[in-house]
């Protein structure tokens, strides 16, 4: 029993004109927009043309059921169709349909599973309004205050956004399931990385997925004239920024691990003029890895830091942490067992950790996980430049559909 790949990609290329910007040749479709719906509404069509059962719970999360011979603890595969701003085809993407055509393949074969599988499509994964809402449902995460509060970065309320769409917000409550019915979970993801494109290998085996931390940094100083105020008697808050910079690489070294990341994606400068000394930086840091313990040493490392930059510039020093998200530890179980099925399909696999958060990660705390990567094309993600060869599709689709039909 193998996938039929002329399908995946009809299915991949159908959706990826949903919400698709013919100017950028980006696809827009962000959470709960109305291409984001449509699409939703597409994948309804194709689980329902497979003969499959199809559920939609409170939080817009879909599902396709292919029922087992047993009422033993049900095993899901996902991921999301939702997608960041001018995105490529395959982020999140590529699980779902993977997951649709295992289903499909067993259904057509006459294949009925020991146990019940399904594929949940989750809602809101790339975080358009926080992240990770649908499988946080899922996970009984979410909650009346979340629901009453959360927004996007245009000030539009989830709230009103289900209930445009024609959910009842206080739905999502009730998706929430039980632990004891999930007997595992499985992700197949675009690695969004160099690692498997660069060392030739056509599909990695997750190990670990990444923690991560955000802050918000403000150096404060005083602004003042640049052509008046001798260099020595400055408080320049940008050289702290420059300063702490160039602190990363040795506080990653010292108090890292490999895995270990961090960056200043975003700044800002305050006032802003050419021929005026900034008073005020602003800031982002963005710290991984896949140690809770490596984490707390960074944070701890990260503010011993900037607290001695900021005396020696003469800066006040502040920070808000804006997200933290655990790492999780993949099943060693299902990470043997997708080693196992990967030699016995003759795969070249890589056993490798995530430095992407996923479904995978909110799902992990709750039952056991396990994560299939393809490689991604350069290492390019979150562009229209997504992608992935058709052959290392195939052969991740393959090993998800002899994982899941050889589980019980």
């Amino acid at each position: 029993m193998t996938v039929n790949l002329e399908r995946i990609k009809r299915d991949i290329l159908t959706l990826a004109e949903i919400g698709r910007n013919q100017a950028d040749r980006g696809i827009y479709r962000m959470a709960f927009t109305d291409a984001d719906m449509e699409g939703k509404r597409w994948l309804k069509e194709q689980i329902a043309a497979a003969d499959l059962p199809c559920e939609v719970d409170g939080a817009a999360n879909i599902s396709a059921i292919l029922e087992g011979h047993s009422d033993a603890p049900r095993l899901i595969v996902g991921s999301h169709i939702d997608t960041v701003p001018c995105a490529g085809a395959l982020d999140g993407t590529l699980g779902v349909v993977v997951g649709l055509e295992c289903l499909r393949c067993m259904h057509e074969n006459g294949f009925q599973p020991q146990q019940t599988i399904e594929l949940i499509a989750f809602s809101d994964e790339e975080g358009r309004f926080g992240g990770m809402f649908g499988s946080q449902s899922v996970c009984g995460l979410i909650n009346p205050e979340k629901l009453a509060t959360m927004k996007d970065l245009n000030g539009i309320l989830l709230k009103d956004e289900l209930e445009r769409q024609g959910f009842d917000p206080l739905a999502a409550l009730d998706a929430a399931r039980d632990p004891e019915s999930i007997a595992g979970y499985l992700e197949l993801h675009i690695e969004q990385g160099p690692v498997l494109d660069s060392l030739g290998k056509s599909v990695g085996v997750v190990d670990e997925i990444t923690g991560l931390f955000t802050w918000t940094v403000r150096l404060r100083g005083e602004a003042n004239h640049a052509g008046t105020t001798p260099m020595e008697m400055r408080n320049d808050a940008f050289m702290g920024l420059a300063d702490f910079a160039h602190e990363i690489p040795r506080i990653l070294a010292e108090n890292g691990s490999e895995r270990s990341r961090a960056t200043i994606g975003k700044a800002q400068i305050l006032p802003g003029a050419a021929n005026t000394v900034p008073g005020l930086v602003e800031f982002s840091l963005d710290c991984r890895d896949t140690s809770e313990e490596t984490l707390e040493e960074l944070s701890a490392a990260f503010r011993k830091a900037l607290s001695a930059i900021a005396r020696r510039r003469n800066l006040m020093f502040e920070f808000e942490q804006k997200s933290y998200i655990h790492p999780v530890q993949c099943s060693l179980p299902l990470v043997e067992r997708l080693c196992h099925q990967a030699r016995a399909l003759g795969l070249d696999y890589q056993q490798m950790h995530s430095g992407a958060a996923h479904d995978a990660q909110i799902m992990g705390r709750m039952v056991p996980t396990g994560m299939i990567f393809v490689p991604s094309k350069g290492g390019q993600s979150h562009s229209p430049a997504e992608w992935t060869a058709w052959s290392d599709i195939e052969a991740g689709a393959n090993l998800m559909l002899s994982t899941l039909r050889d589980f019980g």
